[in-house]
């Protein structure tokens, strides 16, 4: 006789089988629900620009048209230098002796050197959008490291919100510039988007060639365009890195040929090195004392000698003035200022190598007086004699005056990193609140984190950041503390700065 299941036990076992569908079933829904969620807002996720904004900007660049003299004989041609990651003490006339750069050490010698100059943030993105815009990163709505659209990283932006691209109604130097009656071209690295119009000829470029991220990121490719026309890829994925410089040289010297003689010039050099990963051109690898990294840096010295004898041959170099700095400290590799690197708000992170040479207006000088990077386009419409925009907050101030001796224009300066503010130095002492510090230890893949201070540093005695005095000098910390607590009270109120 074939066996029977006795009606209890069948029934059992289907309460069984309904148990056990309720609890494989469950979890498999909610992992649906999740991807349908995450898919949902990821594809229905806009950074959206603000039109009155824009059209602020845009009433604003029409007025400096009409303010501009570009064809004063006193106008003169200027030249932004920005290297990615470029360190502090990477350079001659920094104190690097295994690192050769006669072209930037003779600009050094007869220019000014600022030995207090801050990039406005630890990496790359924010640091660019507030050097170009005069705003601190919250302010220029760009906090954080956009990704080619569509991979993996630019969804996990979009999921979280962050910002992907810098918006429009963003003023850059280039804009006011252009308005003001210049030819404006840029060279190398933009990385503050890649659609919507958040490109460089859609922001004041009348030309550019280069490419929107950085050289680690994929695919990289190669962009040309103007303004009349757009931008295109020219050169497809994957590029040949060890060709980066001579190409970003030759459009370089091309760029500035073309400049014609009745305009004032800006050009934007923004190279992707020494940023890894790093690639030497044949005629530069193994000229360094200092490994692959010192080629890298000795070819980047190369390309700004050849920019300074293009300069010379466009007939103006007297009245240029040339900017060279980096857009914030070292990463794996290369000589930063203090403690930390490249990521952190510590000396390391930040504080950055700046040169300002134009013979006709700077005698050569060195100057221990704060600066930021937020400062170039305030002091470039100082020197310009055009207005501050005034539909929005500026957190930089000119240099102008500092840059030919006077004193700093800042009280204080303001860190910020991922729109966070981590802390606030004056003259002589740097406050940071108490935050996660990193704790990485050998071999292990991940550092731990943990909240440390808040500290106060003596940048006089101390400027590596090594020894807490917030107990010697509670006034001293209380009053920077005070600055940090009204500055986030004041971005808490108005994040964009919004007049």
């Amino acid at each position: 006789m074939p066996f029977k299941i006795p009606a209890s036990v069948k029934k059992w076992l289907g309460r069984l089988a309904l148990i056990l569908a309720y609890v494989l079933a469950v979890p498999a829904a909610g992992a649906l629900l999740g991807v349908i969620y995450v898919s949902v807002k990821i594809a229905t996720y806009e950074q959206v620009d603000d039109a009155a904004r824009i059209a602020s900007k845009q009433a604003y660049l029409a007025s400096i048209t009409h303010l501009a003299a570009p064809d004063a004989p006193d106008v003169p041609d200027v030249v932004i230098i920005l290297f990615d990651d470029l360190g502090y003490g990477d350079l001659g006339f920094t104190g690097n002796r295994v690192i050769k750069t006669p072209h930037m050490d003779a600009l050094a010698a007869n220019g000014v050197v600022l030995q207090n100059y801050y990039a406005p943030a630890p990496v790359c993105s924010p640091s660019r959008a507030a050097m170009l815009t005069g705003r601190m990163a919250p302010r220029a709505g760009l906090t954080h490291v956009p990704f080619p659209s569509g991979s993996p990283f630019d969804r996990l932006n979009r999921f979280f919100d962050n910002p992907v691209r810098l918006p429009r109604e963003e003023i850059l130097i280039a804009d006011v510039l252009k308005a003001g009656g210049f030819f404006t071209a840029m060279v190398g690295k933009w990385h503050m988007g890649d659609h919507d119009r958040s490109v460089p000829t859609a922001f004041g470029f009348d030309k550019f060639f280069g490419t929107y991220y950085s050289n680690d990121m994929t695919p990289f490719t190669l962009v040309s365009g103007t303004a009349a026309d757009g931008e295109r890829v020219t050169h497809e994925a994957p590029v040949d890195q060890t060709e980066l410089n001579p190409l970003y040289a030759e459009t370089a010297e091309q760029f500035i040929a073309e400049a014609p003689q009745d305009k004032p010039l800006f050009l934007y050099f923004a190279h992707n090195f020494p940023h890894v990963p790093l690639y030497a051109a044949p005629h530069e690898a193994g000229k360094s004392d200092a490994g692959l990294y010192g080629d890298v840096v000795q070819g980047l010295d190369d390309t700004v000698g050849r920019i300074v004898a293009a300069l010379k041959a466009r007939g103006r170099f007297d009245n240029t003035l040339i900017i060279v700095t980096s857009d914030n400290g070292p990463w794996w590799e290369g000589r930063g200022i203090g403690r930390g690197r490249k990521g952190v708000s510590f000396e390391g992170g930040v504080n950055v190598p700046f040169i300002a040479h134009w013979p006709r207006a700077l005698k050569p000088a060195r100057s221990d007086a704060l600066a930021m990077g937020t400062d170039l386009l305030p002091t470039l419409l100082d020197e310009l004699q055009l207005p501050l925009p005034q539909d929005r907050m500026i957190d930089g101030k000119s240099i102008a005056q500092m840059l030919r001796g006077g004193d700093s224009p800042h009280q204080v300066l303001y860190y910020y990193a991922a729109g966070t503010l981590m802390a606030v130095r004056d003259a002589g002492y740097k406050y940071r609140a108490r935050k996660p510090v990193a704790y990485p230890t050998d071999p292990v893949r991940f550092p731990i984190w943990q909240a440390h201070g808040p500290w106060l540093f003596d940048m006089q005695a101390d400027a590596g950041e090594a020894y807490d005095i917030s107990t010697r000098k509670p006034e001293i910390a209380a009053r920077l503390k005070a600055f940090m607590d009204a500055k986030n009270a004041e971005m808490a109120e108005n994040p964009r700065g919004w007049k």
